[in-house]
């Protein structure tokens, strides 16, 4: 019959009933597991005792007529699950306890129960025919029994995060090719917009206002087509590609110091790449063009002072494109129709340059603004309509971060003349360290 007990463990056993025949001169000791746990059909309905580990290996054992226990089955405790949560049962366990764990048939034969934290598992039998048991002894075979019990307890929880973890494994090759699946999809409307937004800015005229319109859709479209590049990157690292490379031995202290912040972050947006000099404004202008359609169409009133001089900052311009989308996304999405937005640039820092966005929405509260950077948390915004995912700020916390910037969150709004709402507002600071 085929047992759910690891081989190690059923070596455990064996190597105990070894010890038992060589030092206390045991002739017959068996190892019982209870049905549940060795995964054998039942019989007749009845709970059984399933023998894993027989000395001498060449005996031939049976519950039924090697011990004598009357109504065995009613003692014994039910799923496995039990085992593996440790949960306490009432029973044969609480009596065995009662009992010192021990039940003796007669002079030459002791029966103990594998119980931990108040779960029983199966039993220990052992006998020999030459002599009784003096009570030292039993108390070297209860330990052993106790041993035992600890071992099972554990191979059972080894077993049951074996299986969790394959069913994660299936789980996520099924994500994996679900992902491709959208992925592939998505490039056939993608190029179709691209191609759409090229069309139209050459049919618009140079003059004509919607031609920046047509150039957003262009830009924008680039910009998903470089997202998906990185997903495709993203899905194809395997588990060597994110273990960290190996150094010599006089360098691991070093390393694990260091490793943490280091390591690139593995987001979607050129984040790894490395830092150089660049014009702020150069990555802010596209950015407005699109704010602006998006507030008008909301009915918002979008508010600009912004410096054009030569703004050079150390960074990485692609991620600093996805920190003012975010935070200009949010602004957009969170501020009521009728209210106002201002972007303007900010020299408050000492060898820093930085943008503020600020608007006068409903505001953040406090609880919430300890927590704005944590990946998932919306804080009373995941109570109202507006979708969202939590991770818009926080990608954007951690990309300013890795490029040495800073990120202030105000609300009431501090930057914010103008209060046509009464409502608190909020204003969001970046800054990045100024070129040198």
């Amino acid at each position: 019959m085929i047992v759910s007990a690891s081989s190690e463990f059923v070596a455990l056993c064996r190597e105990q009933l070894t010890l038992l025949a060589t030092g206390l001169g045991a002739s017959l000791s068996v190892v019982y597991l209870t049905q549940e746990l060795a995964e054998v059909p039942p019989h007749k309905g009845e709970a059984e005792l399933i023998p894993v580990a027989v000395y001498p290996e060449t005996a031939v054992v049976g519950l039924e007529h090697q011990i004598a226990l009357p109504s065995v089955n009613r003692y014994l405790l039910s799923p496995s699950s039990e085992v593996i949560s440790s949960q306490s049962n009432d029973g044969f366990s609480n009596q065995a306890q009662e009992n010192n764990q021990e039940y003796l048939m007669d002079s030459d034969q002791i029966v103990l129960p594998l119980i931990h934290d108040s779960v029983m598992m199966g039993l220990l039998v052992t006998s020999r025919e030459d002599r009784a048991w003096k009570e030292s002894e039993r108390t070297q075979v209860e330990n052993v029994a106790q041993s035992l019990a600890i071992a099972c307890i554990m191979d059972r929880r080894r077993a049951w995060l074996a299986s969790q973890l394959h069913q994660h494994q299936i789980m996520q090759e099924k994500q994996l090719d679900l992902m491709d699946n959208l992925l592939h999809q998505f490039r056939n409307p993608l190029t179709a917009l691209r191609t759409f937004g090229k069309l139209l800015t050459k049919r618009l005229l140079a003059k004509d206002a919607n031609r920046e319109a047509a150039l957003s859709i262009v830009r924008e479209s680039d910009r998903l087509k470089e997202l998906l590049q990185k997903f495709d990157e993203a899905i194809d690292l395997t588990t060597e590609d994110l273990l960290p490379a190996k150094l010599p031995a006089q360098q691991q202290v070093e390393f694990v110091a260091t490793v943490e912040e280091n390591t690139p972050l593995l987001l979607l947006n050129g984040a790894e790449q490395e830092v150089v000099e660049f014009n702020i404004n150069e990555v802010l202008q596209p950015l407005l063009i699109s704010a602006k359609a998006i507030a008008k169409e909301r009915y918002l009133e979008l508010m600009t002072k912004i410096d054009n001089s030569s703004c050079l900052v150390q960074g990485n311009s692609q991620a600093l494109r996805e920190v003012l989308s975010n935070i200009l996304d949010n602004a957009l999405k969170y501020t009521p129709a009728g209210g106002k937005i201002l972007i303007e640039s900010i020299k408050d820092r000492v060898n820093f340059l930085g943008i503020a966005i600020s608007d006068n929405g409903p505001g953040i509260p406090q609880q919430d603004l300890e927590h704005l950077g944590e990946r998932g948390y919306r804080g009373v915004q995941a109570q109202t309509e507006i979708p969202g995912s939590g991770l818009g700020l926080a990608i954007a916390k951690q990309l300013i971060e890795q490029m040495q910037g800073e990120m202030e969150v105000f609300s009431p709004a501090t930057r914010f003349d103008i209060k046509l709402l009464d409502t608190p507002g909020s204003t969001f600071i970046v800054r990045l360290p100024e070129a040198k």
